[in-house]
């Protein structure tokens, strides 16, 4: 018999062959103090899918660890369609270990192991609109008969799990009928969930939009109502980030620049181009200098190519890009009656050899040049 693979229980509807899929949803979690020391609290937002592709318990309980001091009130937000059954039973168990100072909030949806999770707290507050769904466990995995008959096993002892922890919320409830309800994959309104005793009071409704993506997940679910998937179709509401303040600005090395421009200019041959250089960038900053080093020697380049380099000084320190340098130079060559068009190629100094041209046929030439061959051969005839 092969071994058995470790299990995922996950918070997927029966049935729907696309929940082997990994799924991407963008989630809103945050964990954060509020008020001051004296009236301090600490508020969990669990806005996205729990588990690995989430919100995890590890992540959860770490955060909320490095957050609390022990004494502050703890107020968990839900908006959540579930996720991995195990990562919400530790989130469940670590809100229960806050006791009396913990708060389960439901803002629009708590379903599955999101709904267990919420069940840890001391008290659960559900919005008036709100909804909260229990349902049976779901996973997936592959082996022979033995292997098919352990994960039953697993999955019975994983509901066994969930009943406990609906129980720990609501103890007084008929465990026959919550086993019906948990079997139908029931969506409770926020009036049934306080009558069942898995949520404690009832709070003003509120318009929650979207767990962030969710609401394509959703429709994996059997029952899911179709008011709560219009509504977590919509983009959701976050608060806008706190203004950054500019970052303070660069120092600039002038004599860095300064150099930059000097040794560039030597090299390109352009020398007399280091002060107009200097002066009409300013030294602002290294990409102005390399610009301005660009458009220079193309300038630079045209201007000898027109045969008219005494220009070039003036054009750089005029600040003319290589468009407005042609039609200056095209001017000079019309006026000054050169009749030849501007070659836009390299320096002189730097243009490959001529190439050497064919001569073109001669017919008189070719004609007098057999004229004399054949005399030639009427000689040698007469002479043999």
């Amino acid at each position: 018999m092969n071994p058995l693979k470790p299990l995922r229980i996950f918070n997927k509807a029966k049935g729907q062959p696309q929940v082997q899929v990994q799924v991407q949803d963008q989630h809103w979690y945050s964990v954060k103090a509020v008020g001051d020391a004296g009236q301090r609290s600490i508020e969990i937002y669990v806005y996205g899918e729990i588990g690995t592709w989430g919100i995890t318990a590890n992540q959860f309980v770490q955060d909320l660890r490095a957050m609390d001091d022990g004494v502050s009130p703890v107020v968990a937000a839900f908006n959540s369609i579930g996720g991995d059954l195990f990562d919400g039973l530790a989130i469940h168990n670590a809100l229960s270990r806050l006791g009396e100072r913990c708060t389960a909030r439901i803002d629009a949806l708590a379903a599955s192991a999101a709904s267990v999770a919420a069940c840890g707290a001391h008290k659960v507050v559900i919005a008036a609109n709100a909804m909260l769904m229990i349902h049976n466990p779901w996973t997936f995995a592959g082996g022979d008969a033995e292997d098919f008959r352990r994960v039953a096993d697993v999955l019975d002892q994983t509901l066994e799990a969930i009943i406990a922890a609906y129980k720990s919320k609501a103890p007084n409830i008929d465990e026959a009928e919550l086993r019906r309800l948990v079997n139908a994959e029931t969506w409770l309104t926020a009036n049934e969930a306080v009558a069942l005793g898995l949520a404690d009071e009832v709070g003003e409704g509120v318009t929650v939009k979207a767990c962030l993506g969710q609401g394509a997940a959703l429709q994996r679910f059997q029952h899911a109502p179709k008011a709560l998937l219009a509504q977590l179709a919509e983009p959701p509401e976050l608060e806008p980030p706190e203004p950054i303040d500019p970052p303070p600005p660069a120092v600039v090395d002038a004599s860095k620049l300064a150099l930059i421009i000097t040794q560039s200019c030597t090299q390109a041959g352009i020398s007399n181009l280091i002060e107009p250089l200097i002066t009409s960038t300013k030294l602002v900053d290294e990409a102005t200098v390399q610009a301005a080093l660009t458009r220079a020697k193309a300038v630079n380049d045209l201007c000898v190519a027109a045969r008219f380099p005494e220009f070039t000084l003036e054009f750089v320190s005029a600040g003319l890009d290589a468009e407005a340098v042609r039609g200056r130079l095209f001017d000079k060559l019309v006026g000054s009656g050169k009749g030849f068009e501007i070659d836009n190629s390299l320096p002189l100094q730097n243009d490959p050899p001529p190439k050497v041209q064919a001569k073109q046929p001669d017919p008189p030439s070719i004609w007098a040049a057999r004229k004399g061959a054949q005399t030639g051969q009427t000689s040698s005839s007469k002479g043999a």
